[in-house]
């Protein structure tokens, strides 16, 4: 995931988890980021080193203890998950991306079938949050590995959530992740033996989770929108900006008199008005209530001027 280990801003992971592990099954490794890391994409840090801990989590949340080394496992703890994080006092956590990497080729190799990127905490529906998630990010990290992956994100609608619905998201999760490792969907242009890349999902985090019935899943397409400023001036005096630890040092490095703080207005992504929301589109379905299952291609996928044309006939020049 991108949200860390289980805590106040990372709620959903221990669920989830406890769900596929003991309802379904299935054996589960984890390799998450030491803590928050949103809004970081499909990053990889290239200079720092990347250190990791154990974590033992206990019920009934996931809380637990870190380790320095594997261990047996304590009373009331019920796995070994893997945290990692960097060396550098200003890079102290490792993105999402770096996470599944890692796991596939260093921690797990040939052994993971599946990637489960999330439950992120809040929506990545539309391509102004897919393109921005560290969630999803994660998902395509194991998708240009050439191993199946599923994002999962939980979008808030309700604050504050309230915690009955964490159970019925799960089983949700859990039955649309099974239908999809069994049914998983062709794609001409896939890596992976004609297969699509990944997939990206959304459960609203609404009341009528709990209805019997529960709520409709809709195949989708992306929505395609925009943001404008995420970041805001801050005050020198504000903000204290330590140089010991940088690889920037020497005269005129002391304080910055450029000083901008991560502040983003992103209402009008959250709660647009609906008629300006592309029927089938992953924003319209959340917004209807409705969780969104959007397949998609591990690239900037280019457009298909002549989606008939292929081979050497689709070939085109530009003369200027």
């Amino acid at each position: 995931n991108d949200d860390g280990p289980p805590g106040p801003q990372s709620p959903y992971i221990y669920g989830l988890y406890r769900h596929l592990t003991t309802n379904l099954r299935w054996d589960v490794k984890v390799v998450v980021p030491s803590s928050q890391k949103s809004w970081i994409g499909k990053a990889f840090h290239i200079t720092e080193i990347t250190k990791g801990r154990y974590y033992y989590p206990k019920e009934p949340n996931g809380m637990g203890e870190v380790s320095s080394a594997s261990r047996p496992l304590n009373e009331g703890e019920i796995a070994e998950w893997v945290l990692l994080d960097g060396l550098m006092v200003y890079a102290l956590r490792r993105p999402p991306a770096t996470c599944t990497n890692i796991a596939l080729h260093n921690l797990y190799p040939g052994t993971i079938d599946l990637v489960i990127s999330g439950p992120n905490l809040g929506r990545n529906s539309s391509a102004a949050f897919a393109m921005s998630s560290g969630t999803i990010g994660a998902a395509m990290s194991s998708a240009l590995s050439q191993i199946r992956s599923v994002a999962i994100s939980y979008g808030t609608v309700l604050h504050p959530t309230p915690n009955e619905l964490f159970e019925p998201a799960d089983i949700l999760s859990g039955r649309i992740i099974q239908y999809l490792w069994n049914n998983w969907g062709k794609d001409v242009g896939g890596m992976r033996n004609g297969e699509i890349d990944m997939y990206n999902v959304n459960v609203p985090m609404i009341m009528e989770l709990l209805n019997p019935e529960g709520i409709d899943v809709h195949w989708t397409h992306m929505w395609r929108n925009s943001y404008g400023q995420l970041f805001k001036s801050v005050s020198a005096p504000d903000t204290t900006i330590t140089m010991r630890d940088s690889p920037l040092r020497g005269p005129g490095q002391e304080a910055a008199t450029l000083v901008f703080k991560f502040s983003p207005d992103v209402q009008s992504l959250i709660t647009p008005s609906f008629d300006s929301l592309p029927v089938g589109s992953d924003g319209w379905a959340i917004a209807k209530g409705h969780a969104s299952i959007t397949p998609l291609r591990a690239c900037f996928a280019h457009v298909d001027h002549d989606p008939a044309a292929i081979g050497t006939e689709s070939l085109r020049i530009l003369k200027l």
